[in-house]
């Protein structure tokens, strides 16, 4: 499909509004998994900036996200909280953690979370939010909506990615995209 940065496309035969969210959402995690290229667990456990973010912990996050999302939209869950002590844990890329581990586990959660969406009947079906102390009133979203969070949650970390990684060695995201084209960017205001 034209118009992405990358040539990945869903896993799943969709179309219409499915093939778009979806589309856009492996759009945003292959760019997520492009910012780890080349880097060794001890370089994605690193702070490039004052966030305690590392390219290990973002992308670790981004995948318990689809997880969790997934598992939201599956159970649909009228009494779910959120795991305050889950969420601390899905923020630390621990040594024991290799990137390779969670690439694959966003790869199979993004996987699993296209297959749950290409079985939906449509996406206006009601999916009960967890409770949390900043959201304490239950609401009801559309899985629509659940997907549209989902989509906004992955491309805020890819650009947090995007920071850390050019802090790290200088590797933007968009230059690991045009690597090898003669393209001849000019960062100066007022330049091309």
């Amino acid at each position: 499909m034209a118009g992405f940065y990358t040539s990945v496309t869903p896993t799943v035969d969709v179309v219409g509004e499915k093939l778009d969210l979806l589309s856009i959402l492996a759009d945003q995690r292959a760019l997520l998994a492009l910012t780890a290229r080349g880097l060794t667990d001890e370089q994605a456990r690193r702070r490039t900036t004052v966030s305690e973010f590392t390219l290990g912990s973002l992308i670790k996050h981004v995948a318990v996200v689809l997880e969790d999302n997934v598992r939201l939209l599956r159970e649909r869950d009228e009494t779910a909280t959120v795991d305050l002590a889950g969420v601390g844990e899905g923020l630390t890329f621990g040594p024991d953690e290799s990137l390779d581990q969670w690439l694959e586990a966003l790869t199979t959660a993004g996987v699993e979370l296209e297959r749950y969406v290409a079985d939906l009947d449509g996406l206006d079906g009601p999916i009960p939010q967890p409770t949390a102390p900043w959201a304490p009133e239950r609401v009801v979203w559309s899985a629509r909506r659940v997907l549209l969070h989902v989509l906004r949650e992955v491309a805020h970390h890819c650009g947090h990615a995007d920071m850390v990684r050019e802090a790290l060695d200088g590797q933007t995201t968009m230059g690991a995209l045009t690597e090898g084209m003669d393209i001849d960017w000019d960062p100066s205001p007022g330049g091309s």
